[in-house]
């Protein structure tokens, strides 16, 4: 089976990550996968090496300093369509809004909904859900929010976590415990949270609640990693940074960790506060749990689910505080419930749901040539 697997940039978002794990566990299965994506900034590779045995296609993806959010993921639609070349692949698979526009008619995995004010950014959402003629979600949570608001049924097929990654970065050995110390000296101890700083993830709950939490912890530094985005959120960094500087905190902000060093870093973190308002999974909290670093999330249906009793949860500032207090008490039933769970979560064993799934699929292949062929002529005209 020839599979393409579209997603929208090179760099370490949630949904990237998920494109190359699951594309690698698809040609470790015997499929032929080609990962599409768009070179941004001159990237012209991955963050991270791809095993040889899957194909790479990075669009290259010019970046213009003038130009709106909806304007560049118009232009990035636009881009990656013009280039991508649907009749090489038995099995067209999109991973977000972006490439689910430029392909049209295709399987889409929903990770998770957003919600647009801008009416080009709204329709592009609408559409990269309608028009698919298949539709994955990573958590039936999530495919109750799109039966609800579309009447679709989305089949579930969970994420896959590197376990054995993280899992070995909390290991005994010399190298693990001096990577390990290598952070921890650099930082003193400290909470950690990977994701950036964006609405999405919550991150002005999170210094309310780390500013709560230090009142009894005051050894205790904030740190942020990751954060690559398509989305201008300068106004919310600008009020995160005078919050931060009216607490009197101080978080150091690591941007993109590479590849190599993120499985330490997590594993020698006292917590991993998770406290996004919208998550489809909540890779990089499993991530932590496998490398055995407590958790407190968000309460929301979508965590309860994944998550069980292997995390704190917590829903304001004041709980959420609270909440890292208990999680960074030693527990070793806790910590053996998290890294058990983690472990359930195999890329190869999604790799083997999604190629059952791209067998049965089905669709009208004549009428979507002509709704696609339809679809065409009127964003021409």
């Amino acid at each position: 089976m020839r599979i393409a697997l579209l997603t929208y940039s090179t760099r370490p978002r949630g949904g990237v990550v998920h494109t190359l794990n699951l594309a690698e566990a698809l040609a470790r299965a015997g499929a032929e996968v080609t990962v599409w994506t768009l070179g941004r900034g001159g990237d012209s590779a991955f963050f991270r090496p791809v095993d040889p045995s899957v194909h790479v296609e990075v669009v290259p993806f010019e970046a213009h300093a003038s130009e709106t959010v909806g304007k560049r993921i118009i232009r990035s639609i636009e881009t990656l369509r013009a280039a991508f070349r649907r009749d090489h692949y038995d099995t067209v698979h999109a991973q977000d809004c972006i490439s689910a526009n430029a392909v049209g008619g295709c399987i889409r995995t929903i990770h998770h909904l957003d919600q647009f004010t801008t009416p080009e950014l709204a329709a592009c959402h609408d559409r990269a859900i309608t028009e698919p003629h298949a539709r994955i979600c990573v958590s039936a949570a999530v495919a109750e929010e799109v039966r609800a608001r579309w009447g679709f049924e989305p089949t579930v097929i969970p994420n896959g976590v590197e376990y054995e990654r993280f899992a070995a970065a909390a290991g005994t050995g010399v190298s693990q415990s001096a990577q390990r110390a290598a952070w921890r000296e650099r930082f003193g101890p400290y909470v950690l949270a990977v994701g950036g700083i964006e609405p999405r993830k919550g991150s002005l709950d999170l210094l309310e609640a780390f500013a709560v939490y230090t009142r009894d912890a005051p050894e205790q530094q904030l740190v942020i990693a990751g954060g690559d985005t398509l989305f201008d959120y300068r106004e919310y960094r600008t009020a995160f940074d005078v919050r931060a500087s009216e607490l009197g905190i101080a978080p150091v902000v690591l941007g993109t960790v590479e590849h190599t060093e993120l499985p330490a870093l997590v594993a020698a973190a006292s917590v991993l506060p998770f406290l996004s308002t919208k998550e489809g999974f909540g890779l990089a909290a499993m991530e932590a749990l496998a490398a055995g670093t407590p958790v407190v999330a968000r309460d929301l249906p979508v965590l309860r689910e994944v998550f069980t009793d292997a995390v704190e949860f917590a829903s304001t500032p004041e709980t959420m505080a609270a909440a890292m207090a208990a999680a960074v008490t030693p527990d070793t039933g806790r910590r053996a419930r998290g890294q058990l769970l983690a472990a359930e979560f195999s890329w190869d064993a999604a790799a083997s749901a999604h190629l059952k799934f791209y067998a049965s699929a089905t669709s009208d292949t004549t009428a979507w040539k002509r709704r696609a062929g339809s679809i065409a002529a009127s964003r021409v005209g």
